[in-house]
């Protein structure tokens, strides 16, 4: 969504990085669903996307050579309930947890997220910064 906050950056930035380094760019289904519920919100986008452009867009990501699907496991589950427990993490820790779990568990440690300290208490991560 281009009226989104460093999107522009964040674009370059992943444009650079598939086109320089070959790496696939590993996606899981939270990742899809959190992105349909966001741009198709009229309270954060004067132009949102409508669920069908949203869920097109989400299929298109699915289906890209560039992207390494990587879903849920009964591994990352049981990753995600030790977790909350213990780091003490609360109902609107749930979905974040999930997430970092399943990407734990597929050997996934260096995230490209704007809330890197949604990521970091679980110290499994590092993060990229996609600054011009």
């Amino acid at each position: 969504m281009r009226e989104a906050q460093d999107h522009l950056r964040a674009r370059a930035w992943l444009n650079r990085t598939l086109e320089s380094d070959g790496q696939l760019f590993a996606l899981a289904p939270q990742v899809l669903t959190e992105f349909i519920h966001v741009v198709t919100d009229p309270r954060r986008f004067a132009l949102p996307l409508s669920m069908e452009e949203a869920t097109e867009r989400a299929q298109l990501w699915c289906s890209a050579k560039e992207v390494r699907a990587i879903y849920p496991t009964a591994e990352s589950t049981a990753l995600t309930l030790q977790w909350l427990r213990s780091y003490r993490l609360g109902r609107k820790r749930l979905l974040d947890t999930q997430l970092a779990a399943t990407y734990s568990t597929a050997g996934i440690h260096r995230l490209l997220t704007a809330n890197a300290d949604d990521f970091a208490v679980f110290e499994v991560f590092s993060f990229t910064a996609y600054a011009g």
